[in-house]
């Protein structure tokens, strides 16, 4: 005879708790990007963020240790938005540069509504030091997610590249990302429309790159330019 247990079964005490924790987690985040919005980043407290979410400032740094820690929460949440966003393009085209195009769009639209303090934000986060600079330790889990979004952009598509140059490929194409991300910043055309067109005139000319890259004449310079890249990579 079997006898069947219903603990298994029943719901973790701790699950409706870990569950209200996310949703004030995610209060305090949306509260901080609003002010964040409306007053700038420097002149937004956690104590002002803390108020009105309307929770105890000691509640607000039990999630997130400081205003830093917030952005590295939108960061997180902001990456996981772009893949989102990125989604159609990337399970519909198969052509590299129609990829690429889509993927560059979708994330100036996951950022347009922050664009009106982007500027004051990108002078924090542009100090060497600071761990909101995207190059930081502490932003690497949103670096390393953006690079799997340009990853997938490459390995996805029917693009025949050089092996070497395919695995480098990725993490070459998010730094064009933040290239055009600060353009973006200081972009105040209506609806940043000088940006889109410098993506669209970009994605072309890095496609044709990518082509040529795999002529046999080109691939001294090529090895050159990755040799560069690693030299550059290394600490020593």
């Amino acid at each position: 005879m079997t006898f069947v247990t219903t603990a298994a079964a029943e719901p973790s005490p701790s699950a409706p708790r870990r569950a209200r924790g996310e949703q004030t987690r995610q209060l305090i985040l949306e509260t901080a990007l609003r002010l964040f919005r409306e007053r700038g980043y420097a002149e937004t407290t956690m104590r002002a963020i803390a108020k009105e979410a309307g929770v105890a400032v000691g509640n607000a740094y039990y999630y997130f240790d400081s205003k830093e820690h917030l952005i590295q929460g939108f960061y997180d949440r902001n990456q996981a938005a772009h893949r989102a966003a990125a989604e159609p393009v990337l399970t519909g085209e198969t052509e590299f540069a129609a990829r690429l195009r889509g993927v560059l769009h979708a994330g100036v639209d996951v950022n347009e509504p922050y664009h009106s303090f982007a500027a004051t934000f990108f002078k924090t986060a542009a100090e060497p030091s600071s761990p909101l600079s995207p190059f930081s330790r502490e932003s690497s889990p949103a670096r390393d997610a953006s690079i799997a979004i340009f990853r997938d952009v490459v390995e996805g598509s029917s693009a025949k590249l050089d092996p070497e140059l395919r695995k480098e490929l990725p993490e070459l194409l998010w730094l064009g990302w933040m290239g055009v991300t600060l353009f973006w910043v200081y972009d105040n055309s209506p609806e940043q429309r000088r940006t889109r067109r410098l993506i669209d005139g970009a994605v072309p000319l890095i496609d044709r790159l990518v082509a040529l890259s795999r002529l046999r004449v080109l691939r001294p310079a090529l090895r050159q330019i990755l040799a560069l890249i690693e030299s550059v990579r290394r600490d020593d």
